[in-house]
């Protein structure tokens, strides 16, 4: 019996010793799993810190490239302007001394063109069979004659120019005047060649000379305009219609540069102002089956004056009227005043009383 007892208490003493055995072992694992677990949650941490500085780092770097390209494109763009300023200089540059010279050029030209126009004299109401020869034999008594240019043709064709026109004598054969200008080379000769104007150059055709520049001004006060005239009318039948007025210097009807026909309405020219108001009275007179219209030309400058002149006058009458207006006699006038009805009651009069009056006696005695 006492020795069984000894093997089972030996038994369970070798049970106890393997739990607490197993025990120990379950602890150390426990703990050295716990020694494990912290260098692989630092190694974790650590990544992250890595990856973040690595994302700054590339971020910054990013930044930085752009930063670079930025730089480079304001470089590229400053470079840009700082070529176009310059080439819009240059253009500038140029652009003005080009206009300079130009300007320069357009006042010598004009200079040129005004003294030329004084040196020439233009000639109107010319048959169309006229000739270079013919004008040349005309004027070259008042001096040496430079050029002679023919104008207000009208071609035969349309495919014809008037410069052609003109050297083959290719004439529309509706047309029935022409104009011309004679250029002289002294500028006194041209005024001389003025003394042909009225002149019969052929049968039919009196000549109108005038100096071509635009200075010259014709007299208004001596000057008749005419309306509702014949389309096909020539210059002499006007001529002829209104001589019996006075001298006649110049007639122009105005015509259609293309076709050469009239417009319907034209000028007179006369020598005094009589003559104009003779050819009024010839208003509504029948020229070539039409009531023609006389009228005195006025003055465009004088118009234009004028409406200030005429309003002028007025707006004083009017500030007159409203000043008497103000001050008229009326409006001194006062209101008249309601007189007083007169009482009928009798006024009473002022008694001083007894004491008063006996003292006032003893003072007089």
């Amino acid at each position: 019996m006492f020795q069984w007892v000894k093997s089972e208490l030996l038994f369970r003493g070798k049970k106890k010793r393997k739990r607490a055995e197993e025990g120990e072992k379950v602890s150390e694992d426990q703990s050295l799993s716990n020694i494990e677990e912290p260098p692989v949650k630092a190694k974790k941490a650590r990544k992250k810190e890595r990856s973040e500085a690595e994302k700054k780092l590339s971020q910054r770097e990013n930044a930085l490239e752009q930063a670079d390209e930025e730089e480079d494109q304001k470089l590229f763009q400053s470079k840009v302007k700082q070529k176009k300023k310059a080439s819009q200089a240059i253009t500038k540059s140029i652009v003005n001394s080009s206009t300079g010279a130009t300007a320069k050029q357009q006042k010598r030209k004009w200079v040129a063109d005004e003294a030329a126009d004084r040196r020439t004299v233009f000639v109107g109401n010319l048959p169309v069979s006229c000739t270079i020869q013919v004008l040349t034999s005309l004027f070259k008594k008042y001096g040496p004659i430079q050029s002679i240019r023919f104008r207000s043709l009208i071609p035969a064709e349309d495919i014809v120019s008037k410069k052609v026109a003109a050297i083959k004598h290719k004439v529309h054969p509706n047309a029935k005047s022409v104009n011309a200008y004679v250029v002289f080379k002294e500028e006194c000769h041209a005024q001389e060649a003025l003394k042909e104007n009225g002149t019969e150059i052929a049968s039919g055709f009196h000549i109108r000379v005038d100096t071509a520049s635009k200075t010259s001004s014709h007299d208004s006060k001596r000057s008749v305009f005419l309306g509702n005239l014949s389309y096909d009318i020539r210059d002499d039948a006007v001529r002829e219609h209104f001589q019996d007025c006075g001298d006649v210097v110049g007639v122009r009807v105005v015509r259609d540069r293309t076709t050469g026909l009239g417009k319907g309405f034209g000028y007179i020219l006369f020598g005094n102002t009589d003559a104009v108001h003779l050819a009024l009275k010839l208003n509504n007179s029948v020229l070539m089956g039409r009531k023609i219209r006389v009228q005195r030309v006025t003055d465009k400058k004088k118009e234009q004056k004028g409406p200030d002149q005429s309003r002028a006058p007025k707006d004083r009458a009017d500030k007159k009227k409203k000043k008497e207006k103000r001050f008229s006699n009326d409006s001194f006038v006062g209101e008249k005043a309601n007189p007083l009805k007169k009482s009928t009651k009798p006024k009473r009069l002022k008694t001083t009383p007894r004491s008063k009056a006996g003292k006032n006696k003893q003072s007089f005695d």
